[in-house]
């Protein structure tokens, strides 16, 4: 049963740590609003409240949702691979940029581009790129 926990967690991301953030206070909101709820019946008013915490988590619960594309997205694995040749004039090595990530319990290893041609940020977008188009996910 790990093997299928670690198969499915992804890497720290900027919007994977966003969107757990958001649903860390949207639970908060909806806990404050249940509080609110209880009190209801004394206080006339947190009826209303409490319906205003909920608004504001499910708000919450939509963006958290929004950013689970873009965090799957940006979960990549950016190195480079070392391609040597014997040739006349000598030994030769060539560096290219290649990007891994997960496909349904798989690796996939993708090709990029040489080093020379392209910086590491312009390899990064070029790997997003196509691992959005790859996973079906609209950025």
């Amino acid at each position: 049963m790990q093997n299928v926990i670690e198969l499915f967690t992804m890497h720290k991301t900027t919007a994977g740590e966003k969107r757990r953030a958001l649903k860390a206070e949207a639970r908060e909101l909806e806990r404050d609003a249940s509080m609110a709820m209880r009190v209801a019946e004394i206080l006339p008013d947190a009826r209303m409240k409490a319906g205003e915490l909920e608004g504001k988590a499910d708000e919450l619960k939509a963006e958290a949702e929004a950013l689970e594309g873009a965090a799957r997205v940006e979960d990549i694995n950016l190195w480079q691979m070392a391609k040597s040749k014997t040739t006349k004039k000598g030994d030769q090595t060539y560096l290219y940029w290649m990007a891994s990530w997960r496909e349904g319990g798989k690796v996939r290893n993708v090709h990029l581009g040489s080093c020379g041609k392209m910086d590491e940020e312009a390899a990064r977008q070029k790997a997003r790129s196509i691992k959005a188009e790859a996973l079906s996910i609209k950025l």
